[in-house]
């Protein structure tokens, strides 16, 4: 086996975005473009010779063949071990649990996250670091400074190894293992809740629950907890298997897009508890009988609950949550005196509140919550502490939240996904609103008065570190905000996501249908982002 030096020149397109480099997997296909990027990541950090890294994707479409090459590249870079996932599969959650279980130096997961995949799909590649958690910005913004310098790769000459399998294997000088994915992690929940107590509920003929991997990575261990160690019926899995193409569907747990699991539990006789999780298993929806939890709701009633589950019986340290996420968790921090952290958007921002002590729970609007037992999101660890609580609680989740609401108020909240629009026009209307919001204080719009308005910027209190223009924010007076930011996740043009929260205290007033709630807000959302002008667009791609 000889090690090959190819000369390479850069591609223009090569920054990461909020969780990596993610194109159109053609894009991917060409040649040295994946090479390039990987070969940037092994030159930007410093002493990986020789240390452990962590591969694997969540099954969709040029994961096998990707694999492949950044095993020979990462031979040829002299990488001492690489732990592969045993069919190429490894959760994102999962892959952050092995990182940390073996002190692993880092890890490349490949994967889209919630993007369709296929030959003409989507594909994408992160790195992420010794705490398991996604590469802070001055990480990736070292790999892309490489991307646009790079000159050759190295590659070793070799053939494939066999994935199918657990084993041992020689690539060069490097180890290559084969690992069961699966069993690091079912042992890492194991560890946090109290399995006797859901199986107690899950197996009885008193309990039935739906949950939805929508044949992206988390079948595999959707299976092996609920139906096997849980007891839950076979069957108790659906959409189970991991296709290359997620079976033409959509992997993003949504309302919408989850649409099988959706008719189910808003169906007759519908399951008393349902859940769906997205292509690399880090993003969760929770349902209960014709009832949906939002997001920000769930990581609200997980906060208030924690000390239900065995894993934060002592109680939590703080709570996290991205900016546009609404603020539910923070009238539960006020009242259990713990502190309430607003991140930008990006897991990878939570990883420090972590390390340090400072967070327990994190929360993302876009269907992501997870704790300090990994560094990042984790849909099936959120469903466990969901089916924990209920055990314990022996009510509905309607009720779980209904009550909540009684006590801390309710948070309408509602996003709008305006897909794929021209990036110019969706530029020119962010460039227009941050123009706009420095002087909005104190303007009327109708009933709704201006308490601040800006371009929100982060100062990370644990390194200092700043983020700057991470979303445009109008609140008013009476609690109520919106929120504009444009996507870093897609791969076609750019998403606008506009984010409408209202605070109504008033439990004789929760009942209404959201969007209700919110119509005020959603039409002075249009009036002063002018979103019909910019894209063309008369309504949201997908609302949740």
């Amino acid at each position: 086996m000889t090690i090959r030096t190819v000369t390479t020149t850069p591609f223009d397109d090569q920054k990461p975005g909020t969780s990596g480099l993610r194109k159109a997997v053609p894009t991917f296909q060409k040649p040295n473009y994946l090479e390039n990027f990987i070969q940037s990541i092994f030159d930007s950090l410093d002493g990986c010779e020789g240390q452990t890294l962590v591969v694997g994707g969540d099954g969709r479409y040029y994961n096998r063949q990707a694999i492949q090459i950044i095993l020979k590249m990462a031979a040829a870079n002299n990488i001492g071990r690489i732990l592969v996932g045993c069919g190429g599969i490894f959760s994102t959650p999962a892959a952050s649990a092995v990182i940390r279980k073996y002190n692993a130096f880092g890890g490349i997961i490949l994967s889209a996250s919630h993007n369709p995949g296929g030959p003409n799909g989507d594909f994408g590649v992160k790195y992420n670091v010794s705490n398991g958690g996604p590469a802070p910005e001055k990480v990736t913004n070292a790999i892309y400074e490489c991307t646009k310098t790079i000159k050759e790769y190295k590659i070793l000459d070799a053939a494939d190894i066999n994935l199918d399998r657990p084993g041992s294997f020689k690539l060069g000088t490097m180890d290559v293992e084969v690992i069961d994915s699966v069993n690091p992690y079912v042992e890492l929940m194991q560890e946090l809740f109290d399995f006797d107590k859901i199986k107690s509920m899950v197996s009885s003929d008193h309990f039935k629950m739906c949950m939805d991997s929508l044949h992206a990575v988390t079948g595999p261990y959707a299976k092996a907890l609920f139906e096997q160690y849980l007891g839950a019926k076979e069957g108790t899995v659906q959409n189970g298997e991991p296709l290359e193409d997620f079976g033409g569907g959509h992997p993003d747990p949504n309302l919408v897009y989850a649409h099988d699991l959706v008719d189910i539990m808003f169906g007759d006789n519908a399951p008393d508890f349902g859940a769906a999780s997205d292509g690399d298993g880090d993003r969760n929806m929770i349902l209960g009988q014709n009832f949906f939890v939002t997001p920000s709701d769930s990581l609200a009633v997980l906060t208030a609950n924690a000390t239900l589950v065995p894993g934060y019986k002592d109680g939590i340290a703080g709570v996290a949550r991205s900016m546009p996420t609404s603020a539910a968790a923070d009238r539960v921090a006020a009242k259990l005196g713990i502190d309430c952290y607003e991140t930008p958007t990006g897991w990878k921002f939570f990883g420090n509140l972590l390390d340090a002590g400072k967070a327990t729970l994190c929360g993302e609007e876009s269907f992501g919550t997870g704790s300090n037992h990994i560094r990042e999101k984790d849909g099936l660890w959120a469903v466990l502490f969901w089916l924990n609580i209920l055990a314990v609680k022996g009510e509905s989740v309607e009720k779980i939240v209904k009550d909540h609401w009684q006590e801390y108020g309710r948070n309408f909240y509602s996003r709008h996904d305006y897909e794929e629009v021209e990036s110019g026009p969706a530029n020119e209307l962010m460039n227009r609103l941050r123009s706009l919001v420095g002087d909005m204080k104190g303007k009327t719009y109708g009933n709704y008065e201006v308490a601040y308005g800006d371009d929100f910027a982060y100062t990370d209190p644990v390194d200092g570190s700043v983020s700057e223009k991470q979303g445009i924010r109008i609140g008013f007076t009476d609690g109520s905000r919106i929120v504009f930011r444009l996507s870093g996740t897609g791969t076609k043009g750019a998403t606008l996501r506009v984010y409408l929260e209202s605070y109504e205290p008033d439990s004789s007033k929760h009942d209404v249908d959201t969007q209700e709630a919110l119509s005020s807000l959603i039409e002075l959302a249009e009036e002063i982002a002018q979103i019909k002008q910019f894209t063309g667009r008369d309504k949201p791609t997908v609302i949740t």
